[in-house]
């Protein structure tokens, strides 16, 4: 039993500080995954522009609702973050952004730009369809 504990023990989170940049990373795993819930859901909106105007309309209403445009919020800020992540990555892919004060700047510039970016594409939509 003496032999067990002179064995080295693995980092794990308590030995690291948190930081916006262990956040992005563990937000792009996390967006990745909602992005694959989101195709389904989109895929079911195009069944229903298939199957035919009663159908499409009754797809229609469910994300007309209070919870289907904060579901279509949450995907277009998942799209977002997800993106502005993934060109994060291409950068530290060549070397780039190591340095821990650009690291995380980058890592807060994707939460910036994703919030920006999905609320402008929100305002333009509302703007199409005439509401503002």
């Amino acid at each position: 039993m003496a032999q067990a504990n002179k064995r080295p023990l693995s980092p794990h989170l308590s030995v690291y500080s948190w930081g916006a940049h262990m956040l992005v990373s563990i937000l792009h795993r996390a967006t990745g995954s909602a992005l694959a819930f989101g195709m389904v859901l989109l895929t079911w909106w195009l069944v229903a522009l298939a199957g035919g105007p009663d159908y499409f309309n009754l797809v229609n209403g469910y994300a007309s609702t209070v919870l289907g445009r904060l579901v279509l919020f949450g995907l277009t800020f998942a799209l977002m973050q997800h993106t502005a992540s993934g060109i994060r990555h291409l950068f530290m892919d060549t070397g780039k952004l190591y340095d821990l004060k650009a690291n995380t700047n980058s890592a807060l510039l994707t939460f910036v730009f994703s919030l920006i970016a999905t609320v402008a594409i929100w305002v333009a939509a509302y703007k199409v369809m005439g509401v503002l």
